[in-house]
């Protein structure tokens, strides 16, 4: 298949290409500047130039594809304070990429994330879903496709997606925290719990989804259900040669920066449902043991 893939030159992107390529598919990645395109011509992909906000083009690219793999989101933005603009736009790309393959019964392969569940009694599963709220309208968009003649389905990514690849994501961000404040903090006693997936084991679970997902599914590429955030903490700590400590409530906008909201979520996840489904599973080390591997220390 010709798989058109957002977001193709980031993070999971890295992995999903190959993975793809690999299975014997052909492989179009968005690119909105001169490096990344240069990323996935190395890579083996042909390169669209675009991006999230030209929706002609991107309607066009996915209308010329046998599927679509939705992985762009616009970090950036969250990242400086504008998480509702990016939001927006996410959902638009979604209802774009929806109505090129309405009727077509192609894939569509998008993401979302295990902390929209966060604050659920007990450990968030596939079925658990909600009503609305920024990204769970574009989540609920891309199942309701099938309804509409789209294979669609929706990966949840956990918060801590992690593997050499892994330059920009939440677990880097704790770490260069940790540098700069002198100390591996966490939220009270540090007992919230954060699910994990490796890099790799991810990018399986986009292509098996691609290929055999049942429309309207919900997925969960989760391998740790729930690491406590003291040992995300302790393992920092340990790597950096930190001191570990525990910090108010209150005090957590100041020293997490943007992430100052999520640290202290408490967000087991199971994955129970996604294994038996897709005969997906796991084999790629757990978080901890990753961290143990030290190339998140080691990285400039």
């Amino acid at each position: 298949m010709r798989i058109f893939i957002t977001g193709a030159s980031g993070h999971i992107g890295s992995a999903v290409i190959p993975e793809l390529l690999d299975a014997g598919h052909e492989v179009v990645g968005l690119a909105r500047s001169n490096e990344s395109a240069a990323t996935l011509v190395a890579a083996g992909a042909a390169v669209h130039r675009g991006d999230l906000d030209d929706l002609d083009n991107l309607r066009a690219a996915a209308a010329a594809a046998d599927g679509v793999i939705h992985l762009a989101f616009k970090h950036e933005a969250m990242q400086t304070g504008d998480y509702a603009g990016a939001v927006v736009a996410d959902l638009r790309a979604i209802e774009t990429i929806g109505a090129a393959l309405a009727g077509t019964g192609k894939p569509f392969v998008s993401t979302s994330g295990t902390l929209l569940l966060a604050g659920l009694t007990g450990v968030g599963t596939e079925i658990d879903t909600l009503d609305a709220g920024p990204r769970v309208d574009a989540e609920n968009a891309v199942v309701a496709l099938a309804d509409r003649g789209v294979r669609s389905a929706v990966v949840r990514l956990p918060p801590t997606v992690h593997s050499s690849l892994d330059r920009h994501g939440f677990i880097p961000t704790l770490i260069a925290i940790a540098r700069d404040k002198g100390v591996a903090a966490y939220v009270g006693e540090g007992n919230n719990r954060w699910p994990a997936g490796h890099t790799l084991d991810a990018a399986h679970l986009y292509r098996v989804a691609l290929e055999t997902a049942p429309a309207g599914s919900r997925l969960h590429a989760v391998d740790d259900e729930g690491v406590p955030f003291r040992e995300i903490a302790a393992a920092i700590g340990r790597h950096l040669d930190l001191p570990v400590a525990g910090i108010p409530a209150e005090q957590a906008d100041a020293h997490f920066g943007y992430l100052g909201r999520l640290v202290a979520l408490d967000n087991p996840t199971s994955s129970a449902r996604t294994r038996e489904l897709l005969t997906w599973k796991p084999t790629h080390p757990g978080l901890i043991e990753d961290l143990d591997q030290r190339h998140y220390f080691n990285a400039p």
